[in-house]
């Protein structure tokens, strides 16, 4: 499994980007939540071994068992349903052998491997409907899965992650217009009945984020409060920012006006100690990462490789706009990690995991 590499081949630009994301994740997690900082360090150290362990081993072989992949994933996200830990109102994490994770989270990367391999392994099938009906039935019930828990906003990324997979595979345009063409009306038929009042097709929670981001004026002192507080604290910290752990008064983090500031807002804190050019900074880390992973993608031996690399940064690139988007209010409140940079070894881990086998298609692409 493991092969001999040429050591100029291996992509160091990669590891010194996503590293360099990670220290400013565990900065800003150290001044938001200053107990969970170790914790962070140590999945940043799991996470970075199982990098370089798996970007040698090679992934045509380890792509073998795509099927076990695709049967462990569902197995843990029934898993999740039937036994799962609440956090938050939802039902998304597992403990197992004392261990606690979010299967969600693992899903992602998996779910990439399982499509790659199955892709691959049935390439001229790629203009074929019904094979394309096939993988999406094979998403569908993961995705239900997910969205049970309920997930929405991983869900949504799981779902964007599917289409760059299928892009990269090779779909015709005919049938990219077509999903174009149907998703497009659908999308706006869907946020007409979403924002009824007697509405059932997303729970009233859901339906809230939405609403206090469409009238934050409405909702300020409720649905739209973390929000509103995440724009005003990345605008107050101006050009250079407030200062690392600022113990300023009249700072939006030491006043505690936001919750899950570690996670889901930990670009606030970023914002305001950083200021614009600490959100800048990591904001060119996110695309920089996701460019080089797409290199990579250009240049993989096989369409396996491509779709990995591609997909990576996908899940990358997308969640981390996202997760950006939500606290500059650019979008509803979804609850979703900064990649590299949010508090969570899961999506720490799995981050790393998924740059593990990006490096080792980099190692193999065509010279």
């Amino acid at each position: 499994m493991i092969k001999h590499y040429r050591i100029r081949d291996y992509d160091f630009k990669l590891i010194i980007l996503v590293v360099a994301l990670t220290v400013i994740g565990i900065m800003a997690i150290g001044s938001a939540k200053e107990d969970l900082q170790s914790k962070q360090i140590a999945g940043f150290v799991l996470g970075f071994f199982l990098m370089l362990v798996l970007s040698l081993f090679d992934y045509s072989v380890i792509l073998r068992f795509y099927w076990i992949m695709y049967a462990a994933n569902v197995v843990l996200l029934v898993l999740v349903q039937q036994m799962g830990d609440s956090a938050g109102g939802a039902q998304r994490w597992l403990n197992i052998f004392g261990i606690r994770f979010q299967p969600s989270e693992t899903a992602k990367i998996l779910l990439i491997l399982f499509f790659a391999q199955l892709i691959m392994r049935h390439q001229e099938e790629m203009g074929s409907l019904r094979f394309i009906i096939t993988c999406i039935v094979l998403l569908t019930v993961p995705l239900i899965l997910i969205y049970k828990q309920p997930d929405m906003s991983t869900s949504i990324m799981v779902a964007i992650i599917f289409c760059v997979i299928m892009f990269v595979g090779g779909l015709h345009w005919k049938y990219v217009i077509m999903a174009l063409a149907i998703a497009i009306p659908t999308f706006i038929i869907l946020l007409a009945i979403i924002l009824q009042p007697d509405q059932e097709l997303i729970s009233p929670f859901q339906q809230g984020r939405i609403l206090g981001w469409l009238y934050p004026d409405k909702y300020a002192t409720t649905i739209a409060y973390q929000q509103l507080n995440s724009e005003m604290a990345i605008g107050s910290g101006q050009l250079y920012g407030k200062g690392y752990m600022s113990n300023e008064f009249s700072s939006v983090k030491n006043g505690n006006f936001i919750s899950e500031l570690e996670t889901d807002f930990i670009f606030a804190v970023i914002g305001e100690e950083f200021g614009f050019i600490g959100g800048c900074t990591t904001i060119v880390i996110l695309i920089l990462i996701a460019i080089e992973c797409i290199m990579v993608a250009r240049r993989a031996k096989d369409i396996a490789g491509s779709i990995i690399a591609a997909s990576t940064a996908a899940l990358i690139g997308f969640q981390g706009i996202m997760n950006i988007a939500v606290a500059t209010g650019a979008m509803p409140n979804t609850g979703i990690p900064l990649p590299f940079v949010s508090a969570g070894l899961t999506s720490l881990v799995s981050s790393y995991i998924g740059i593990g086998f990006v490096l080792n298609v980099r190692l193999q692409c065509k010279k």
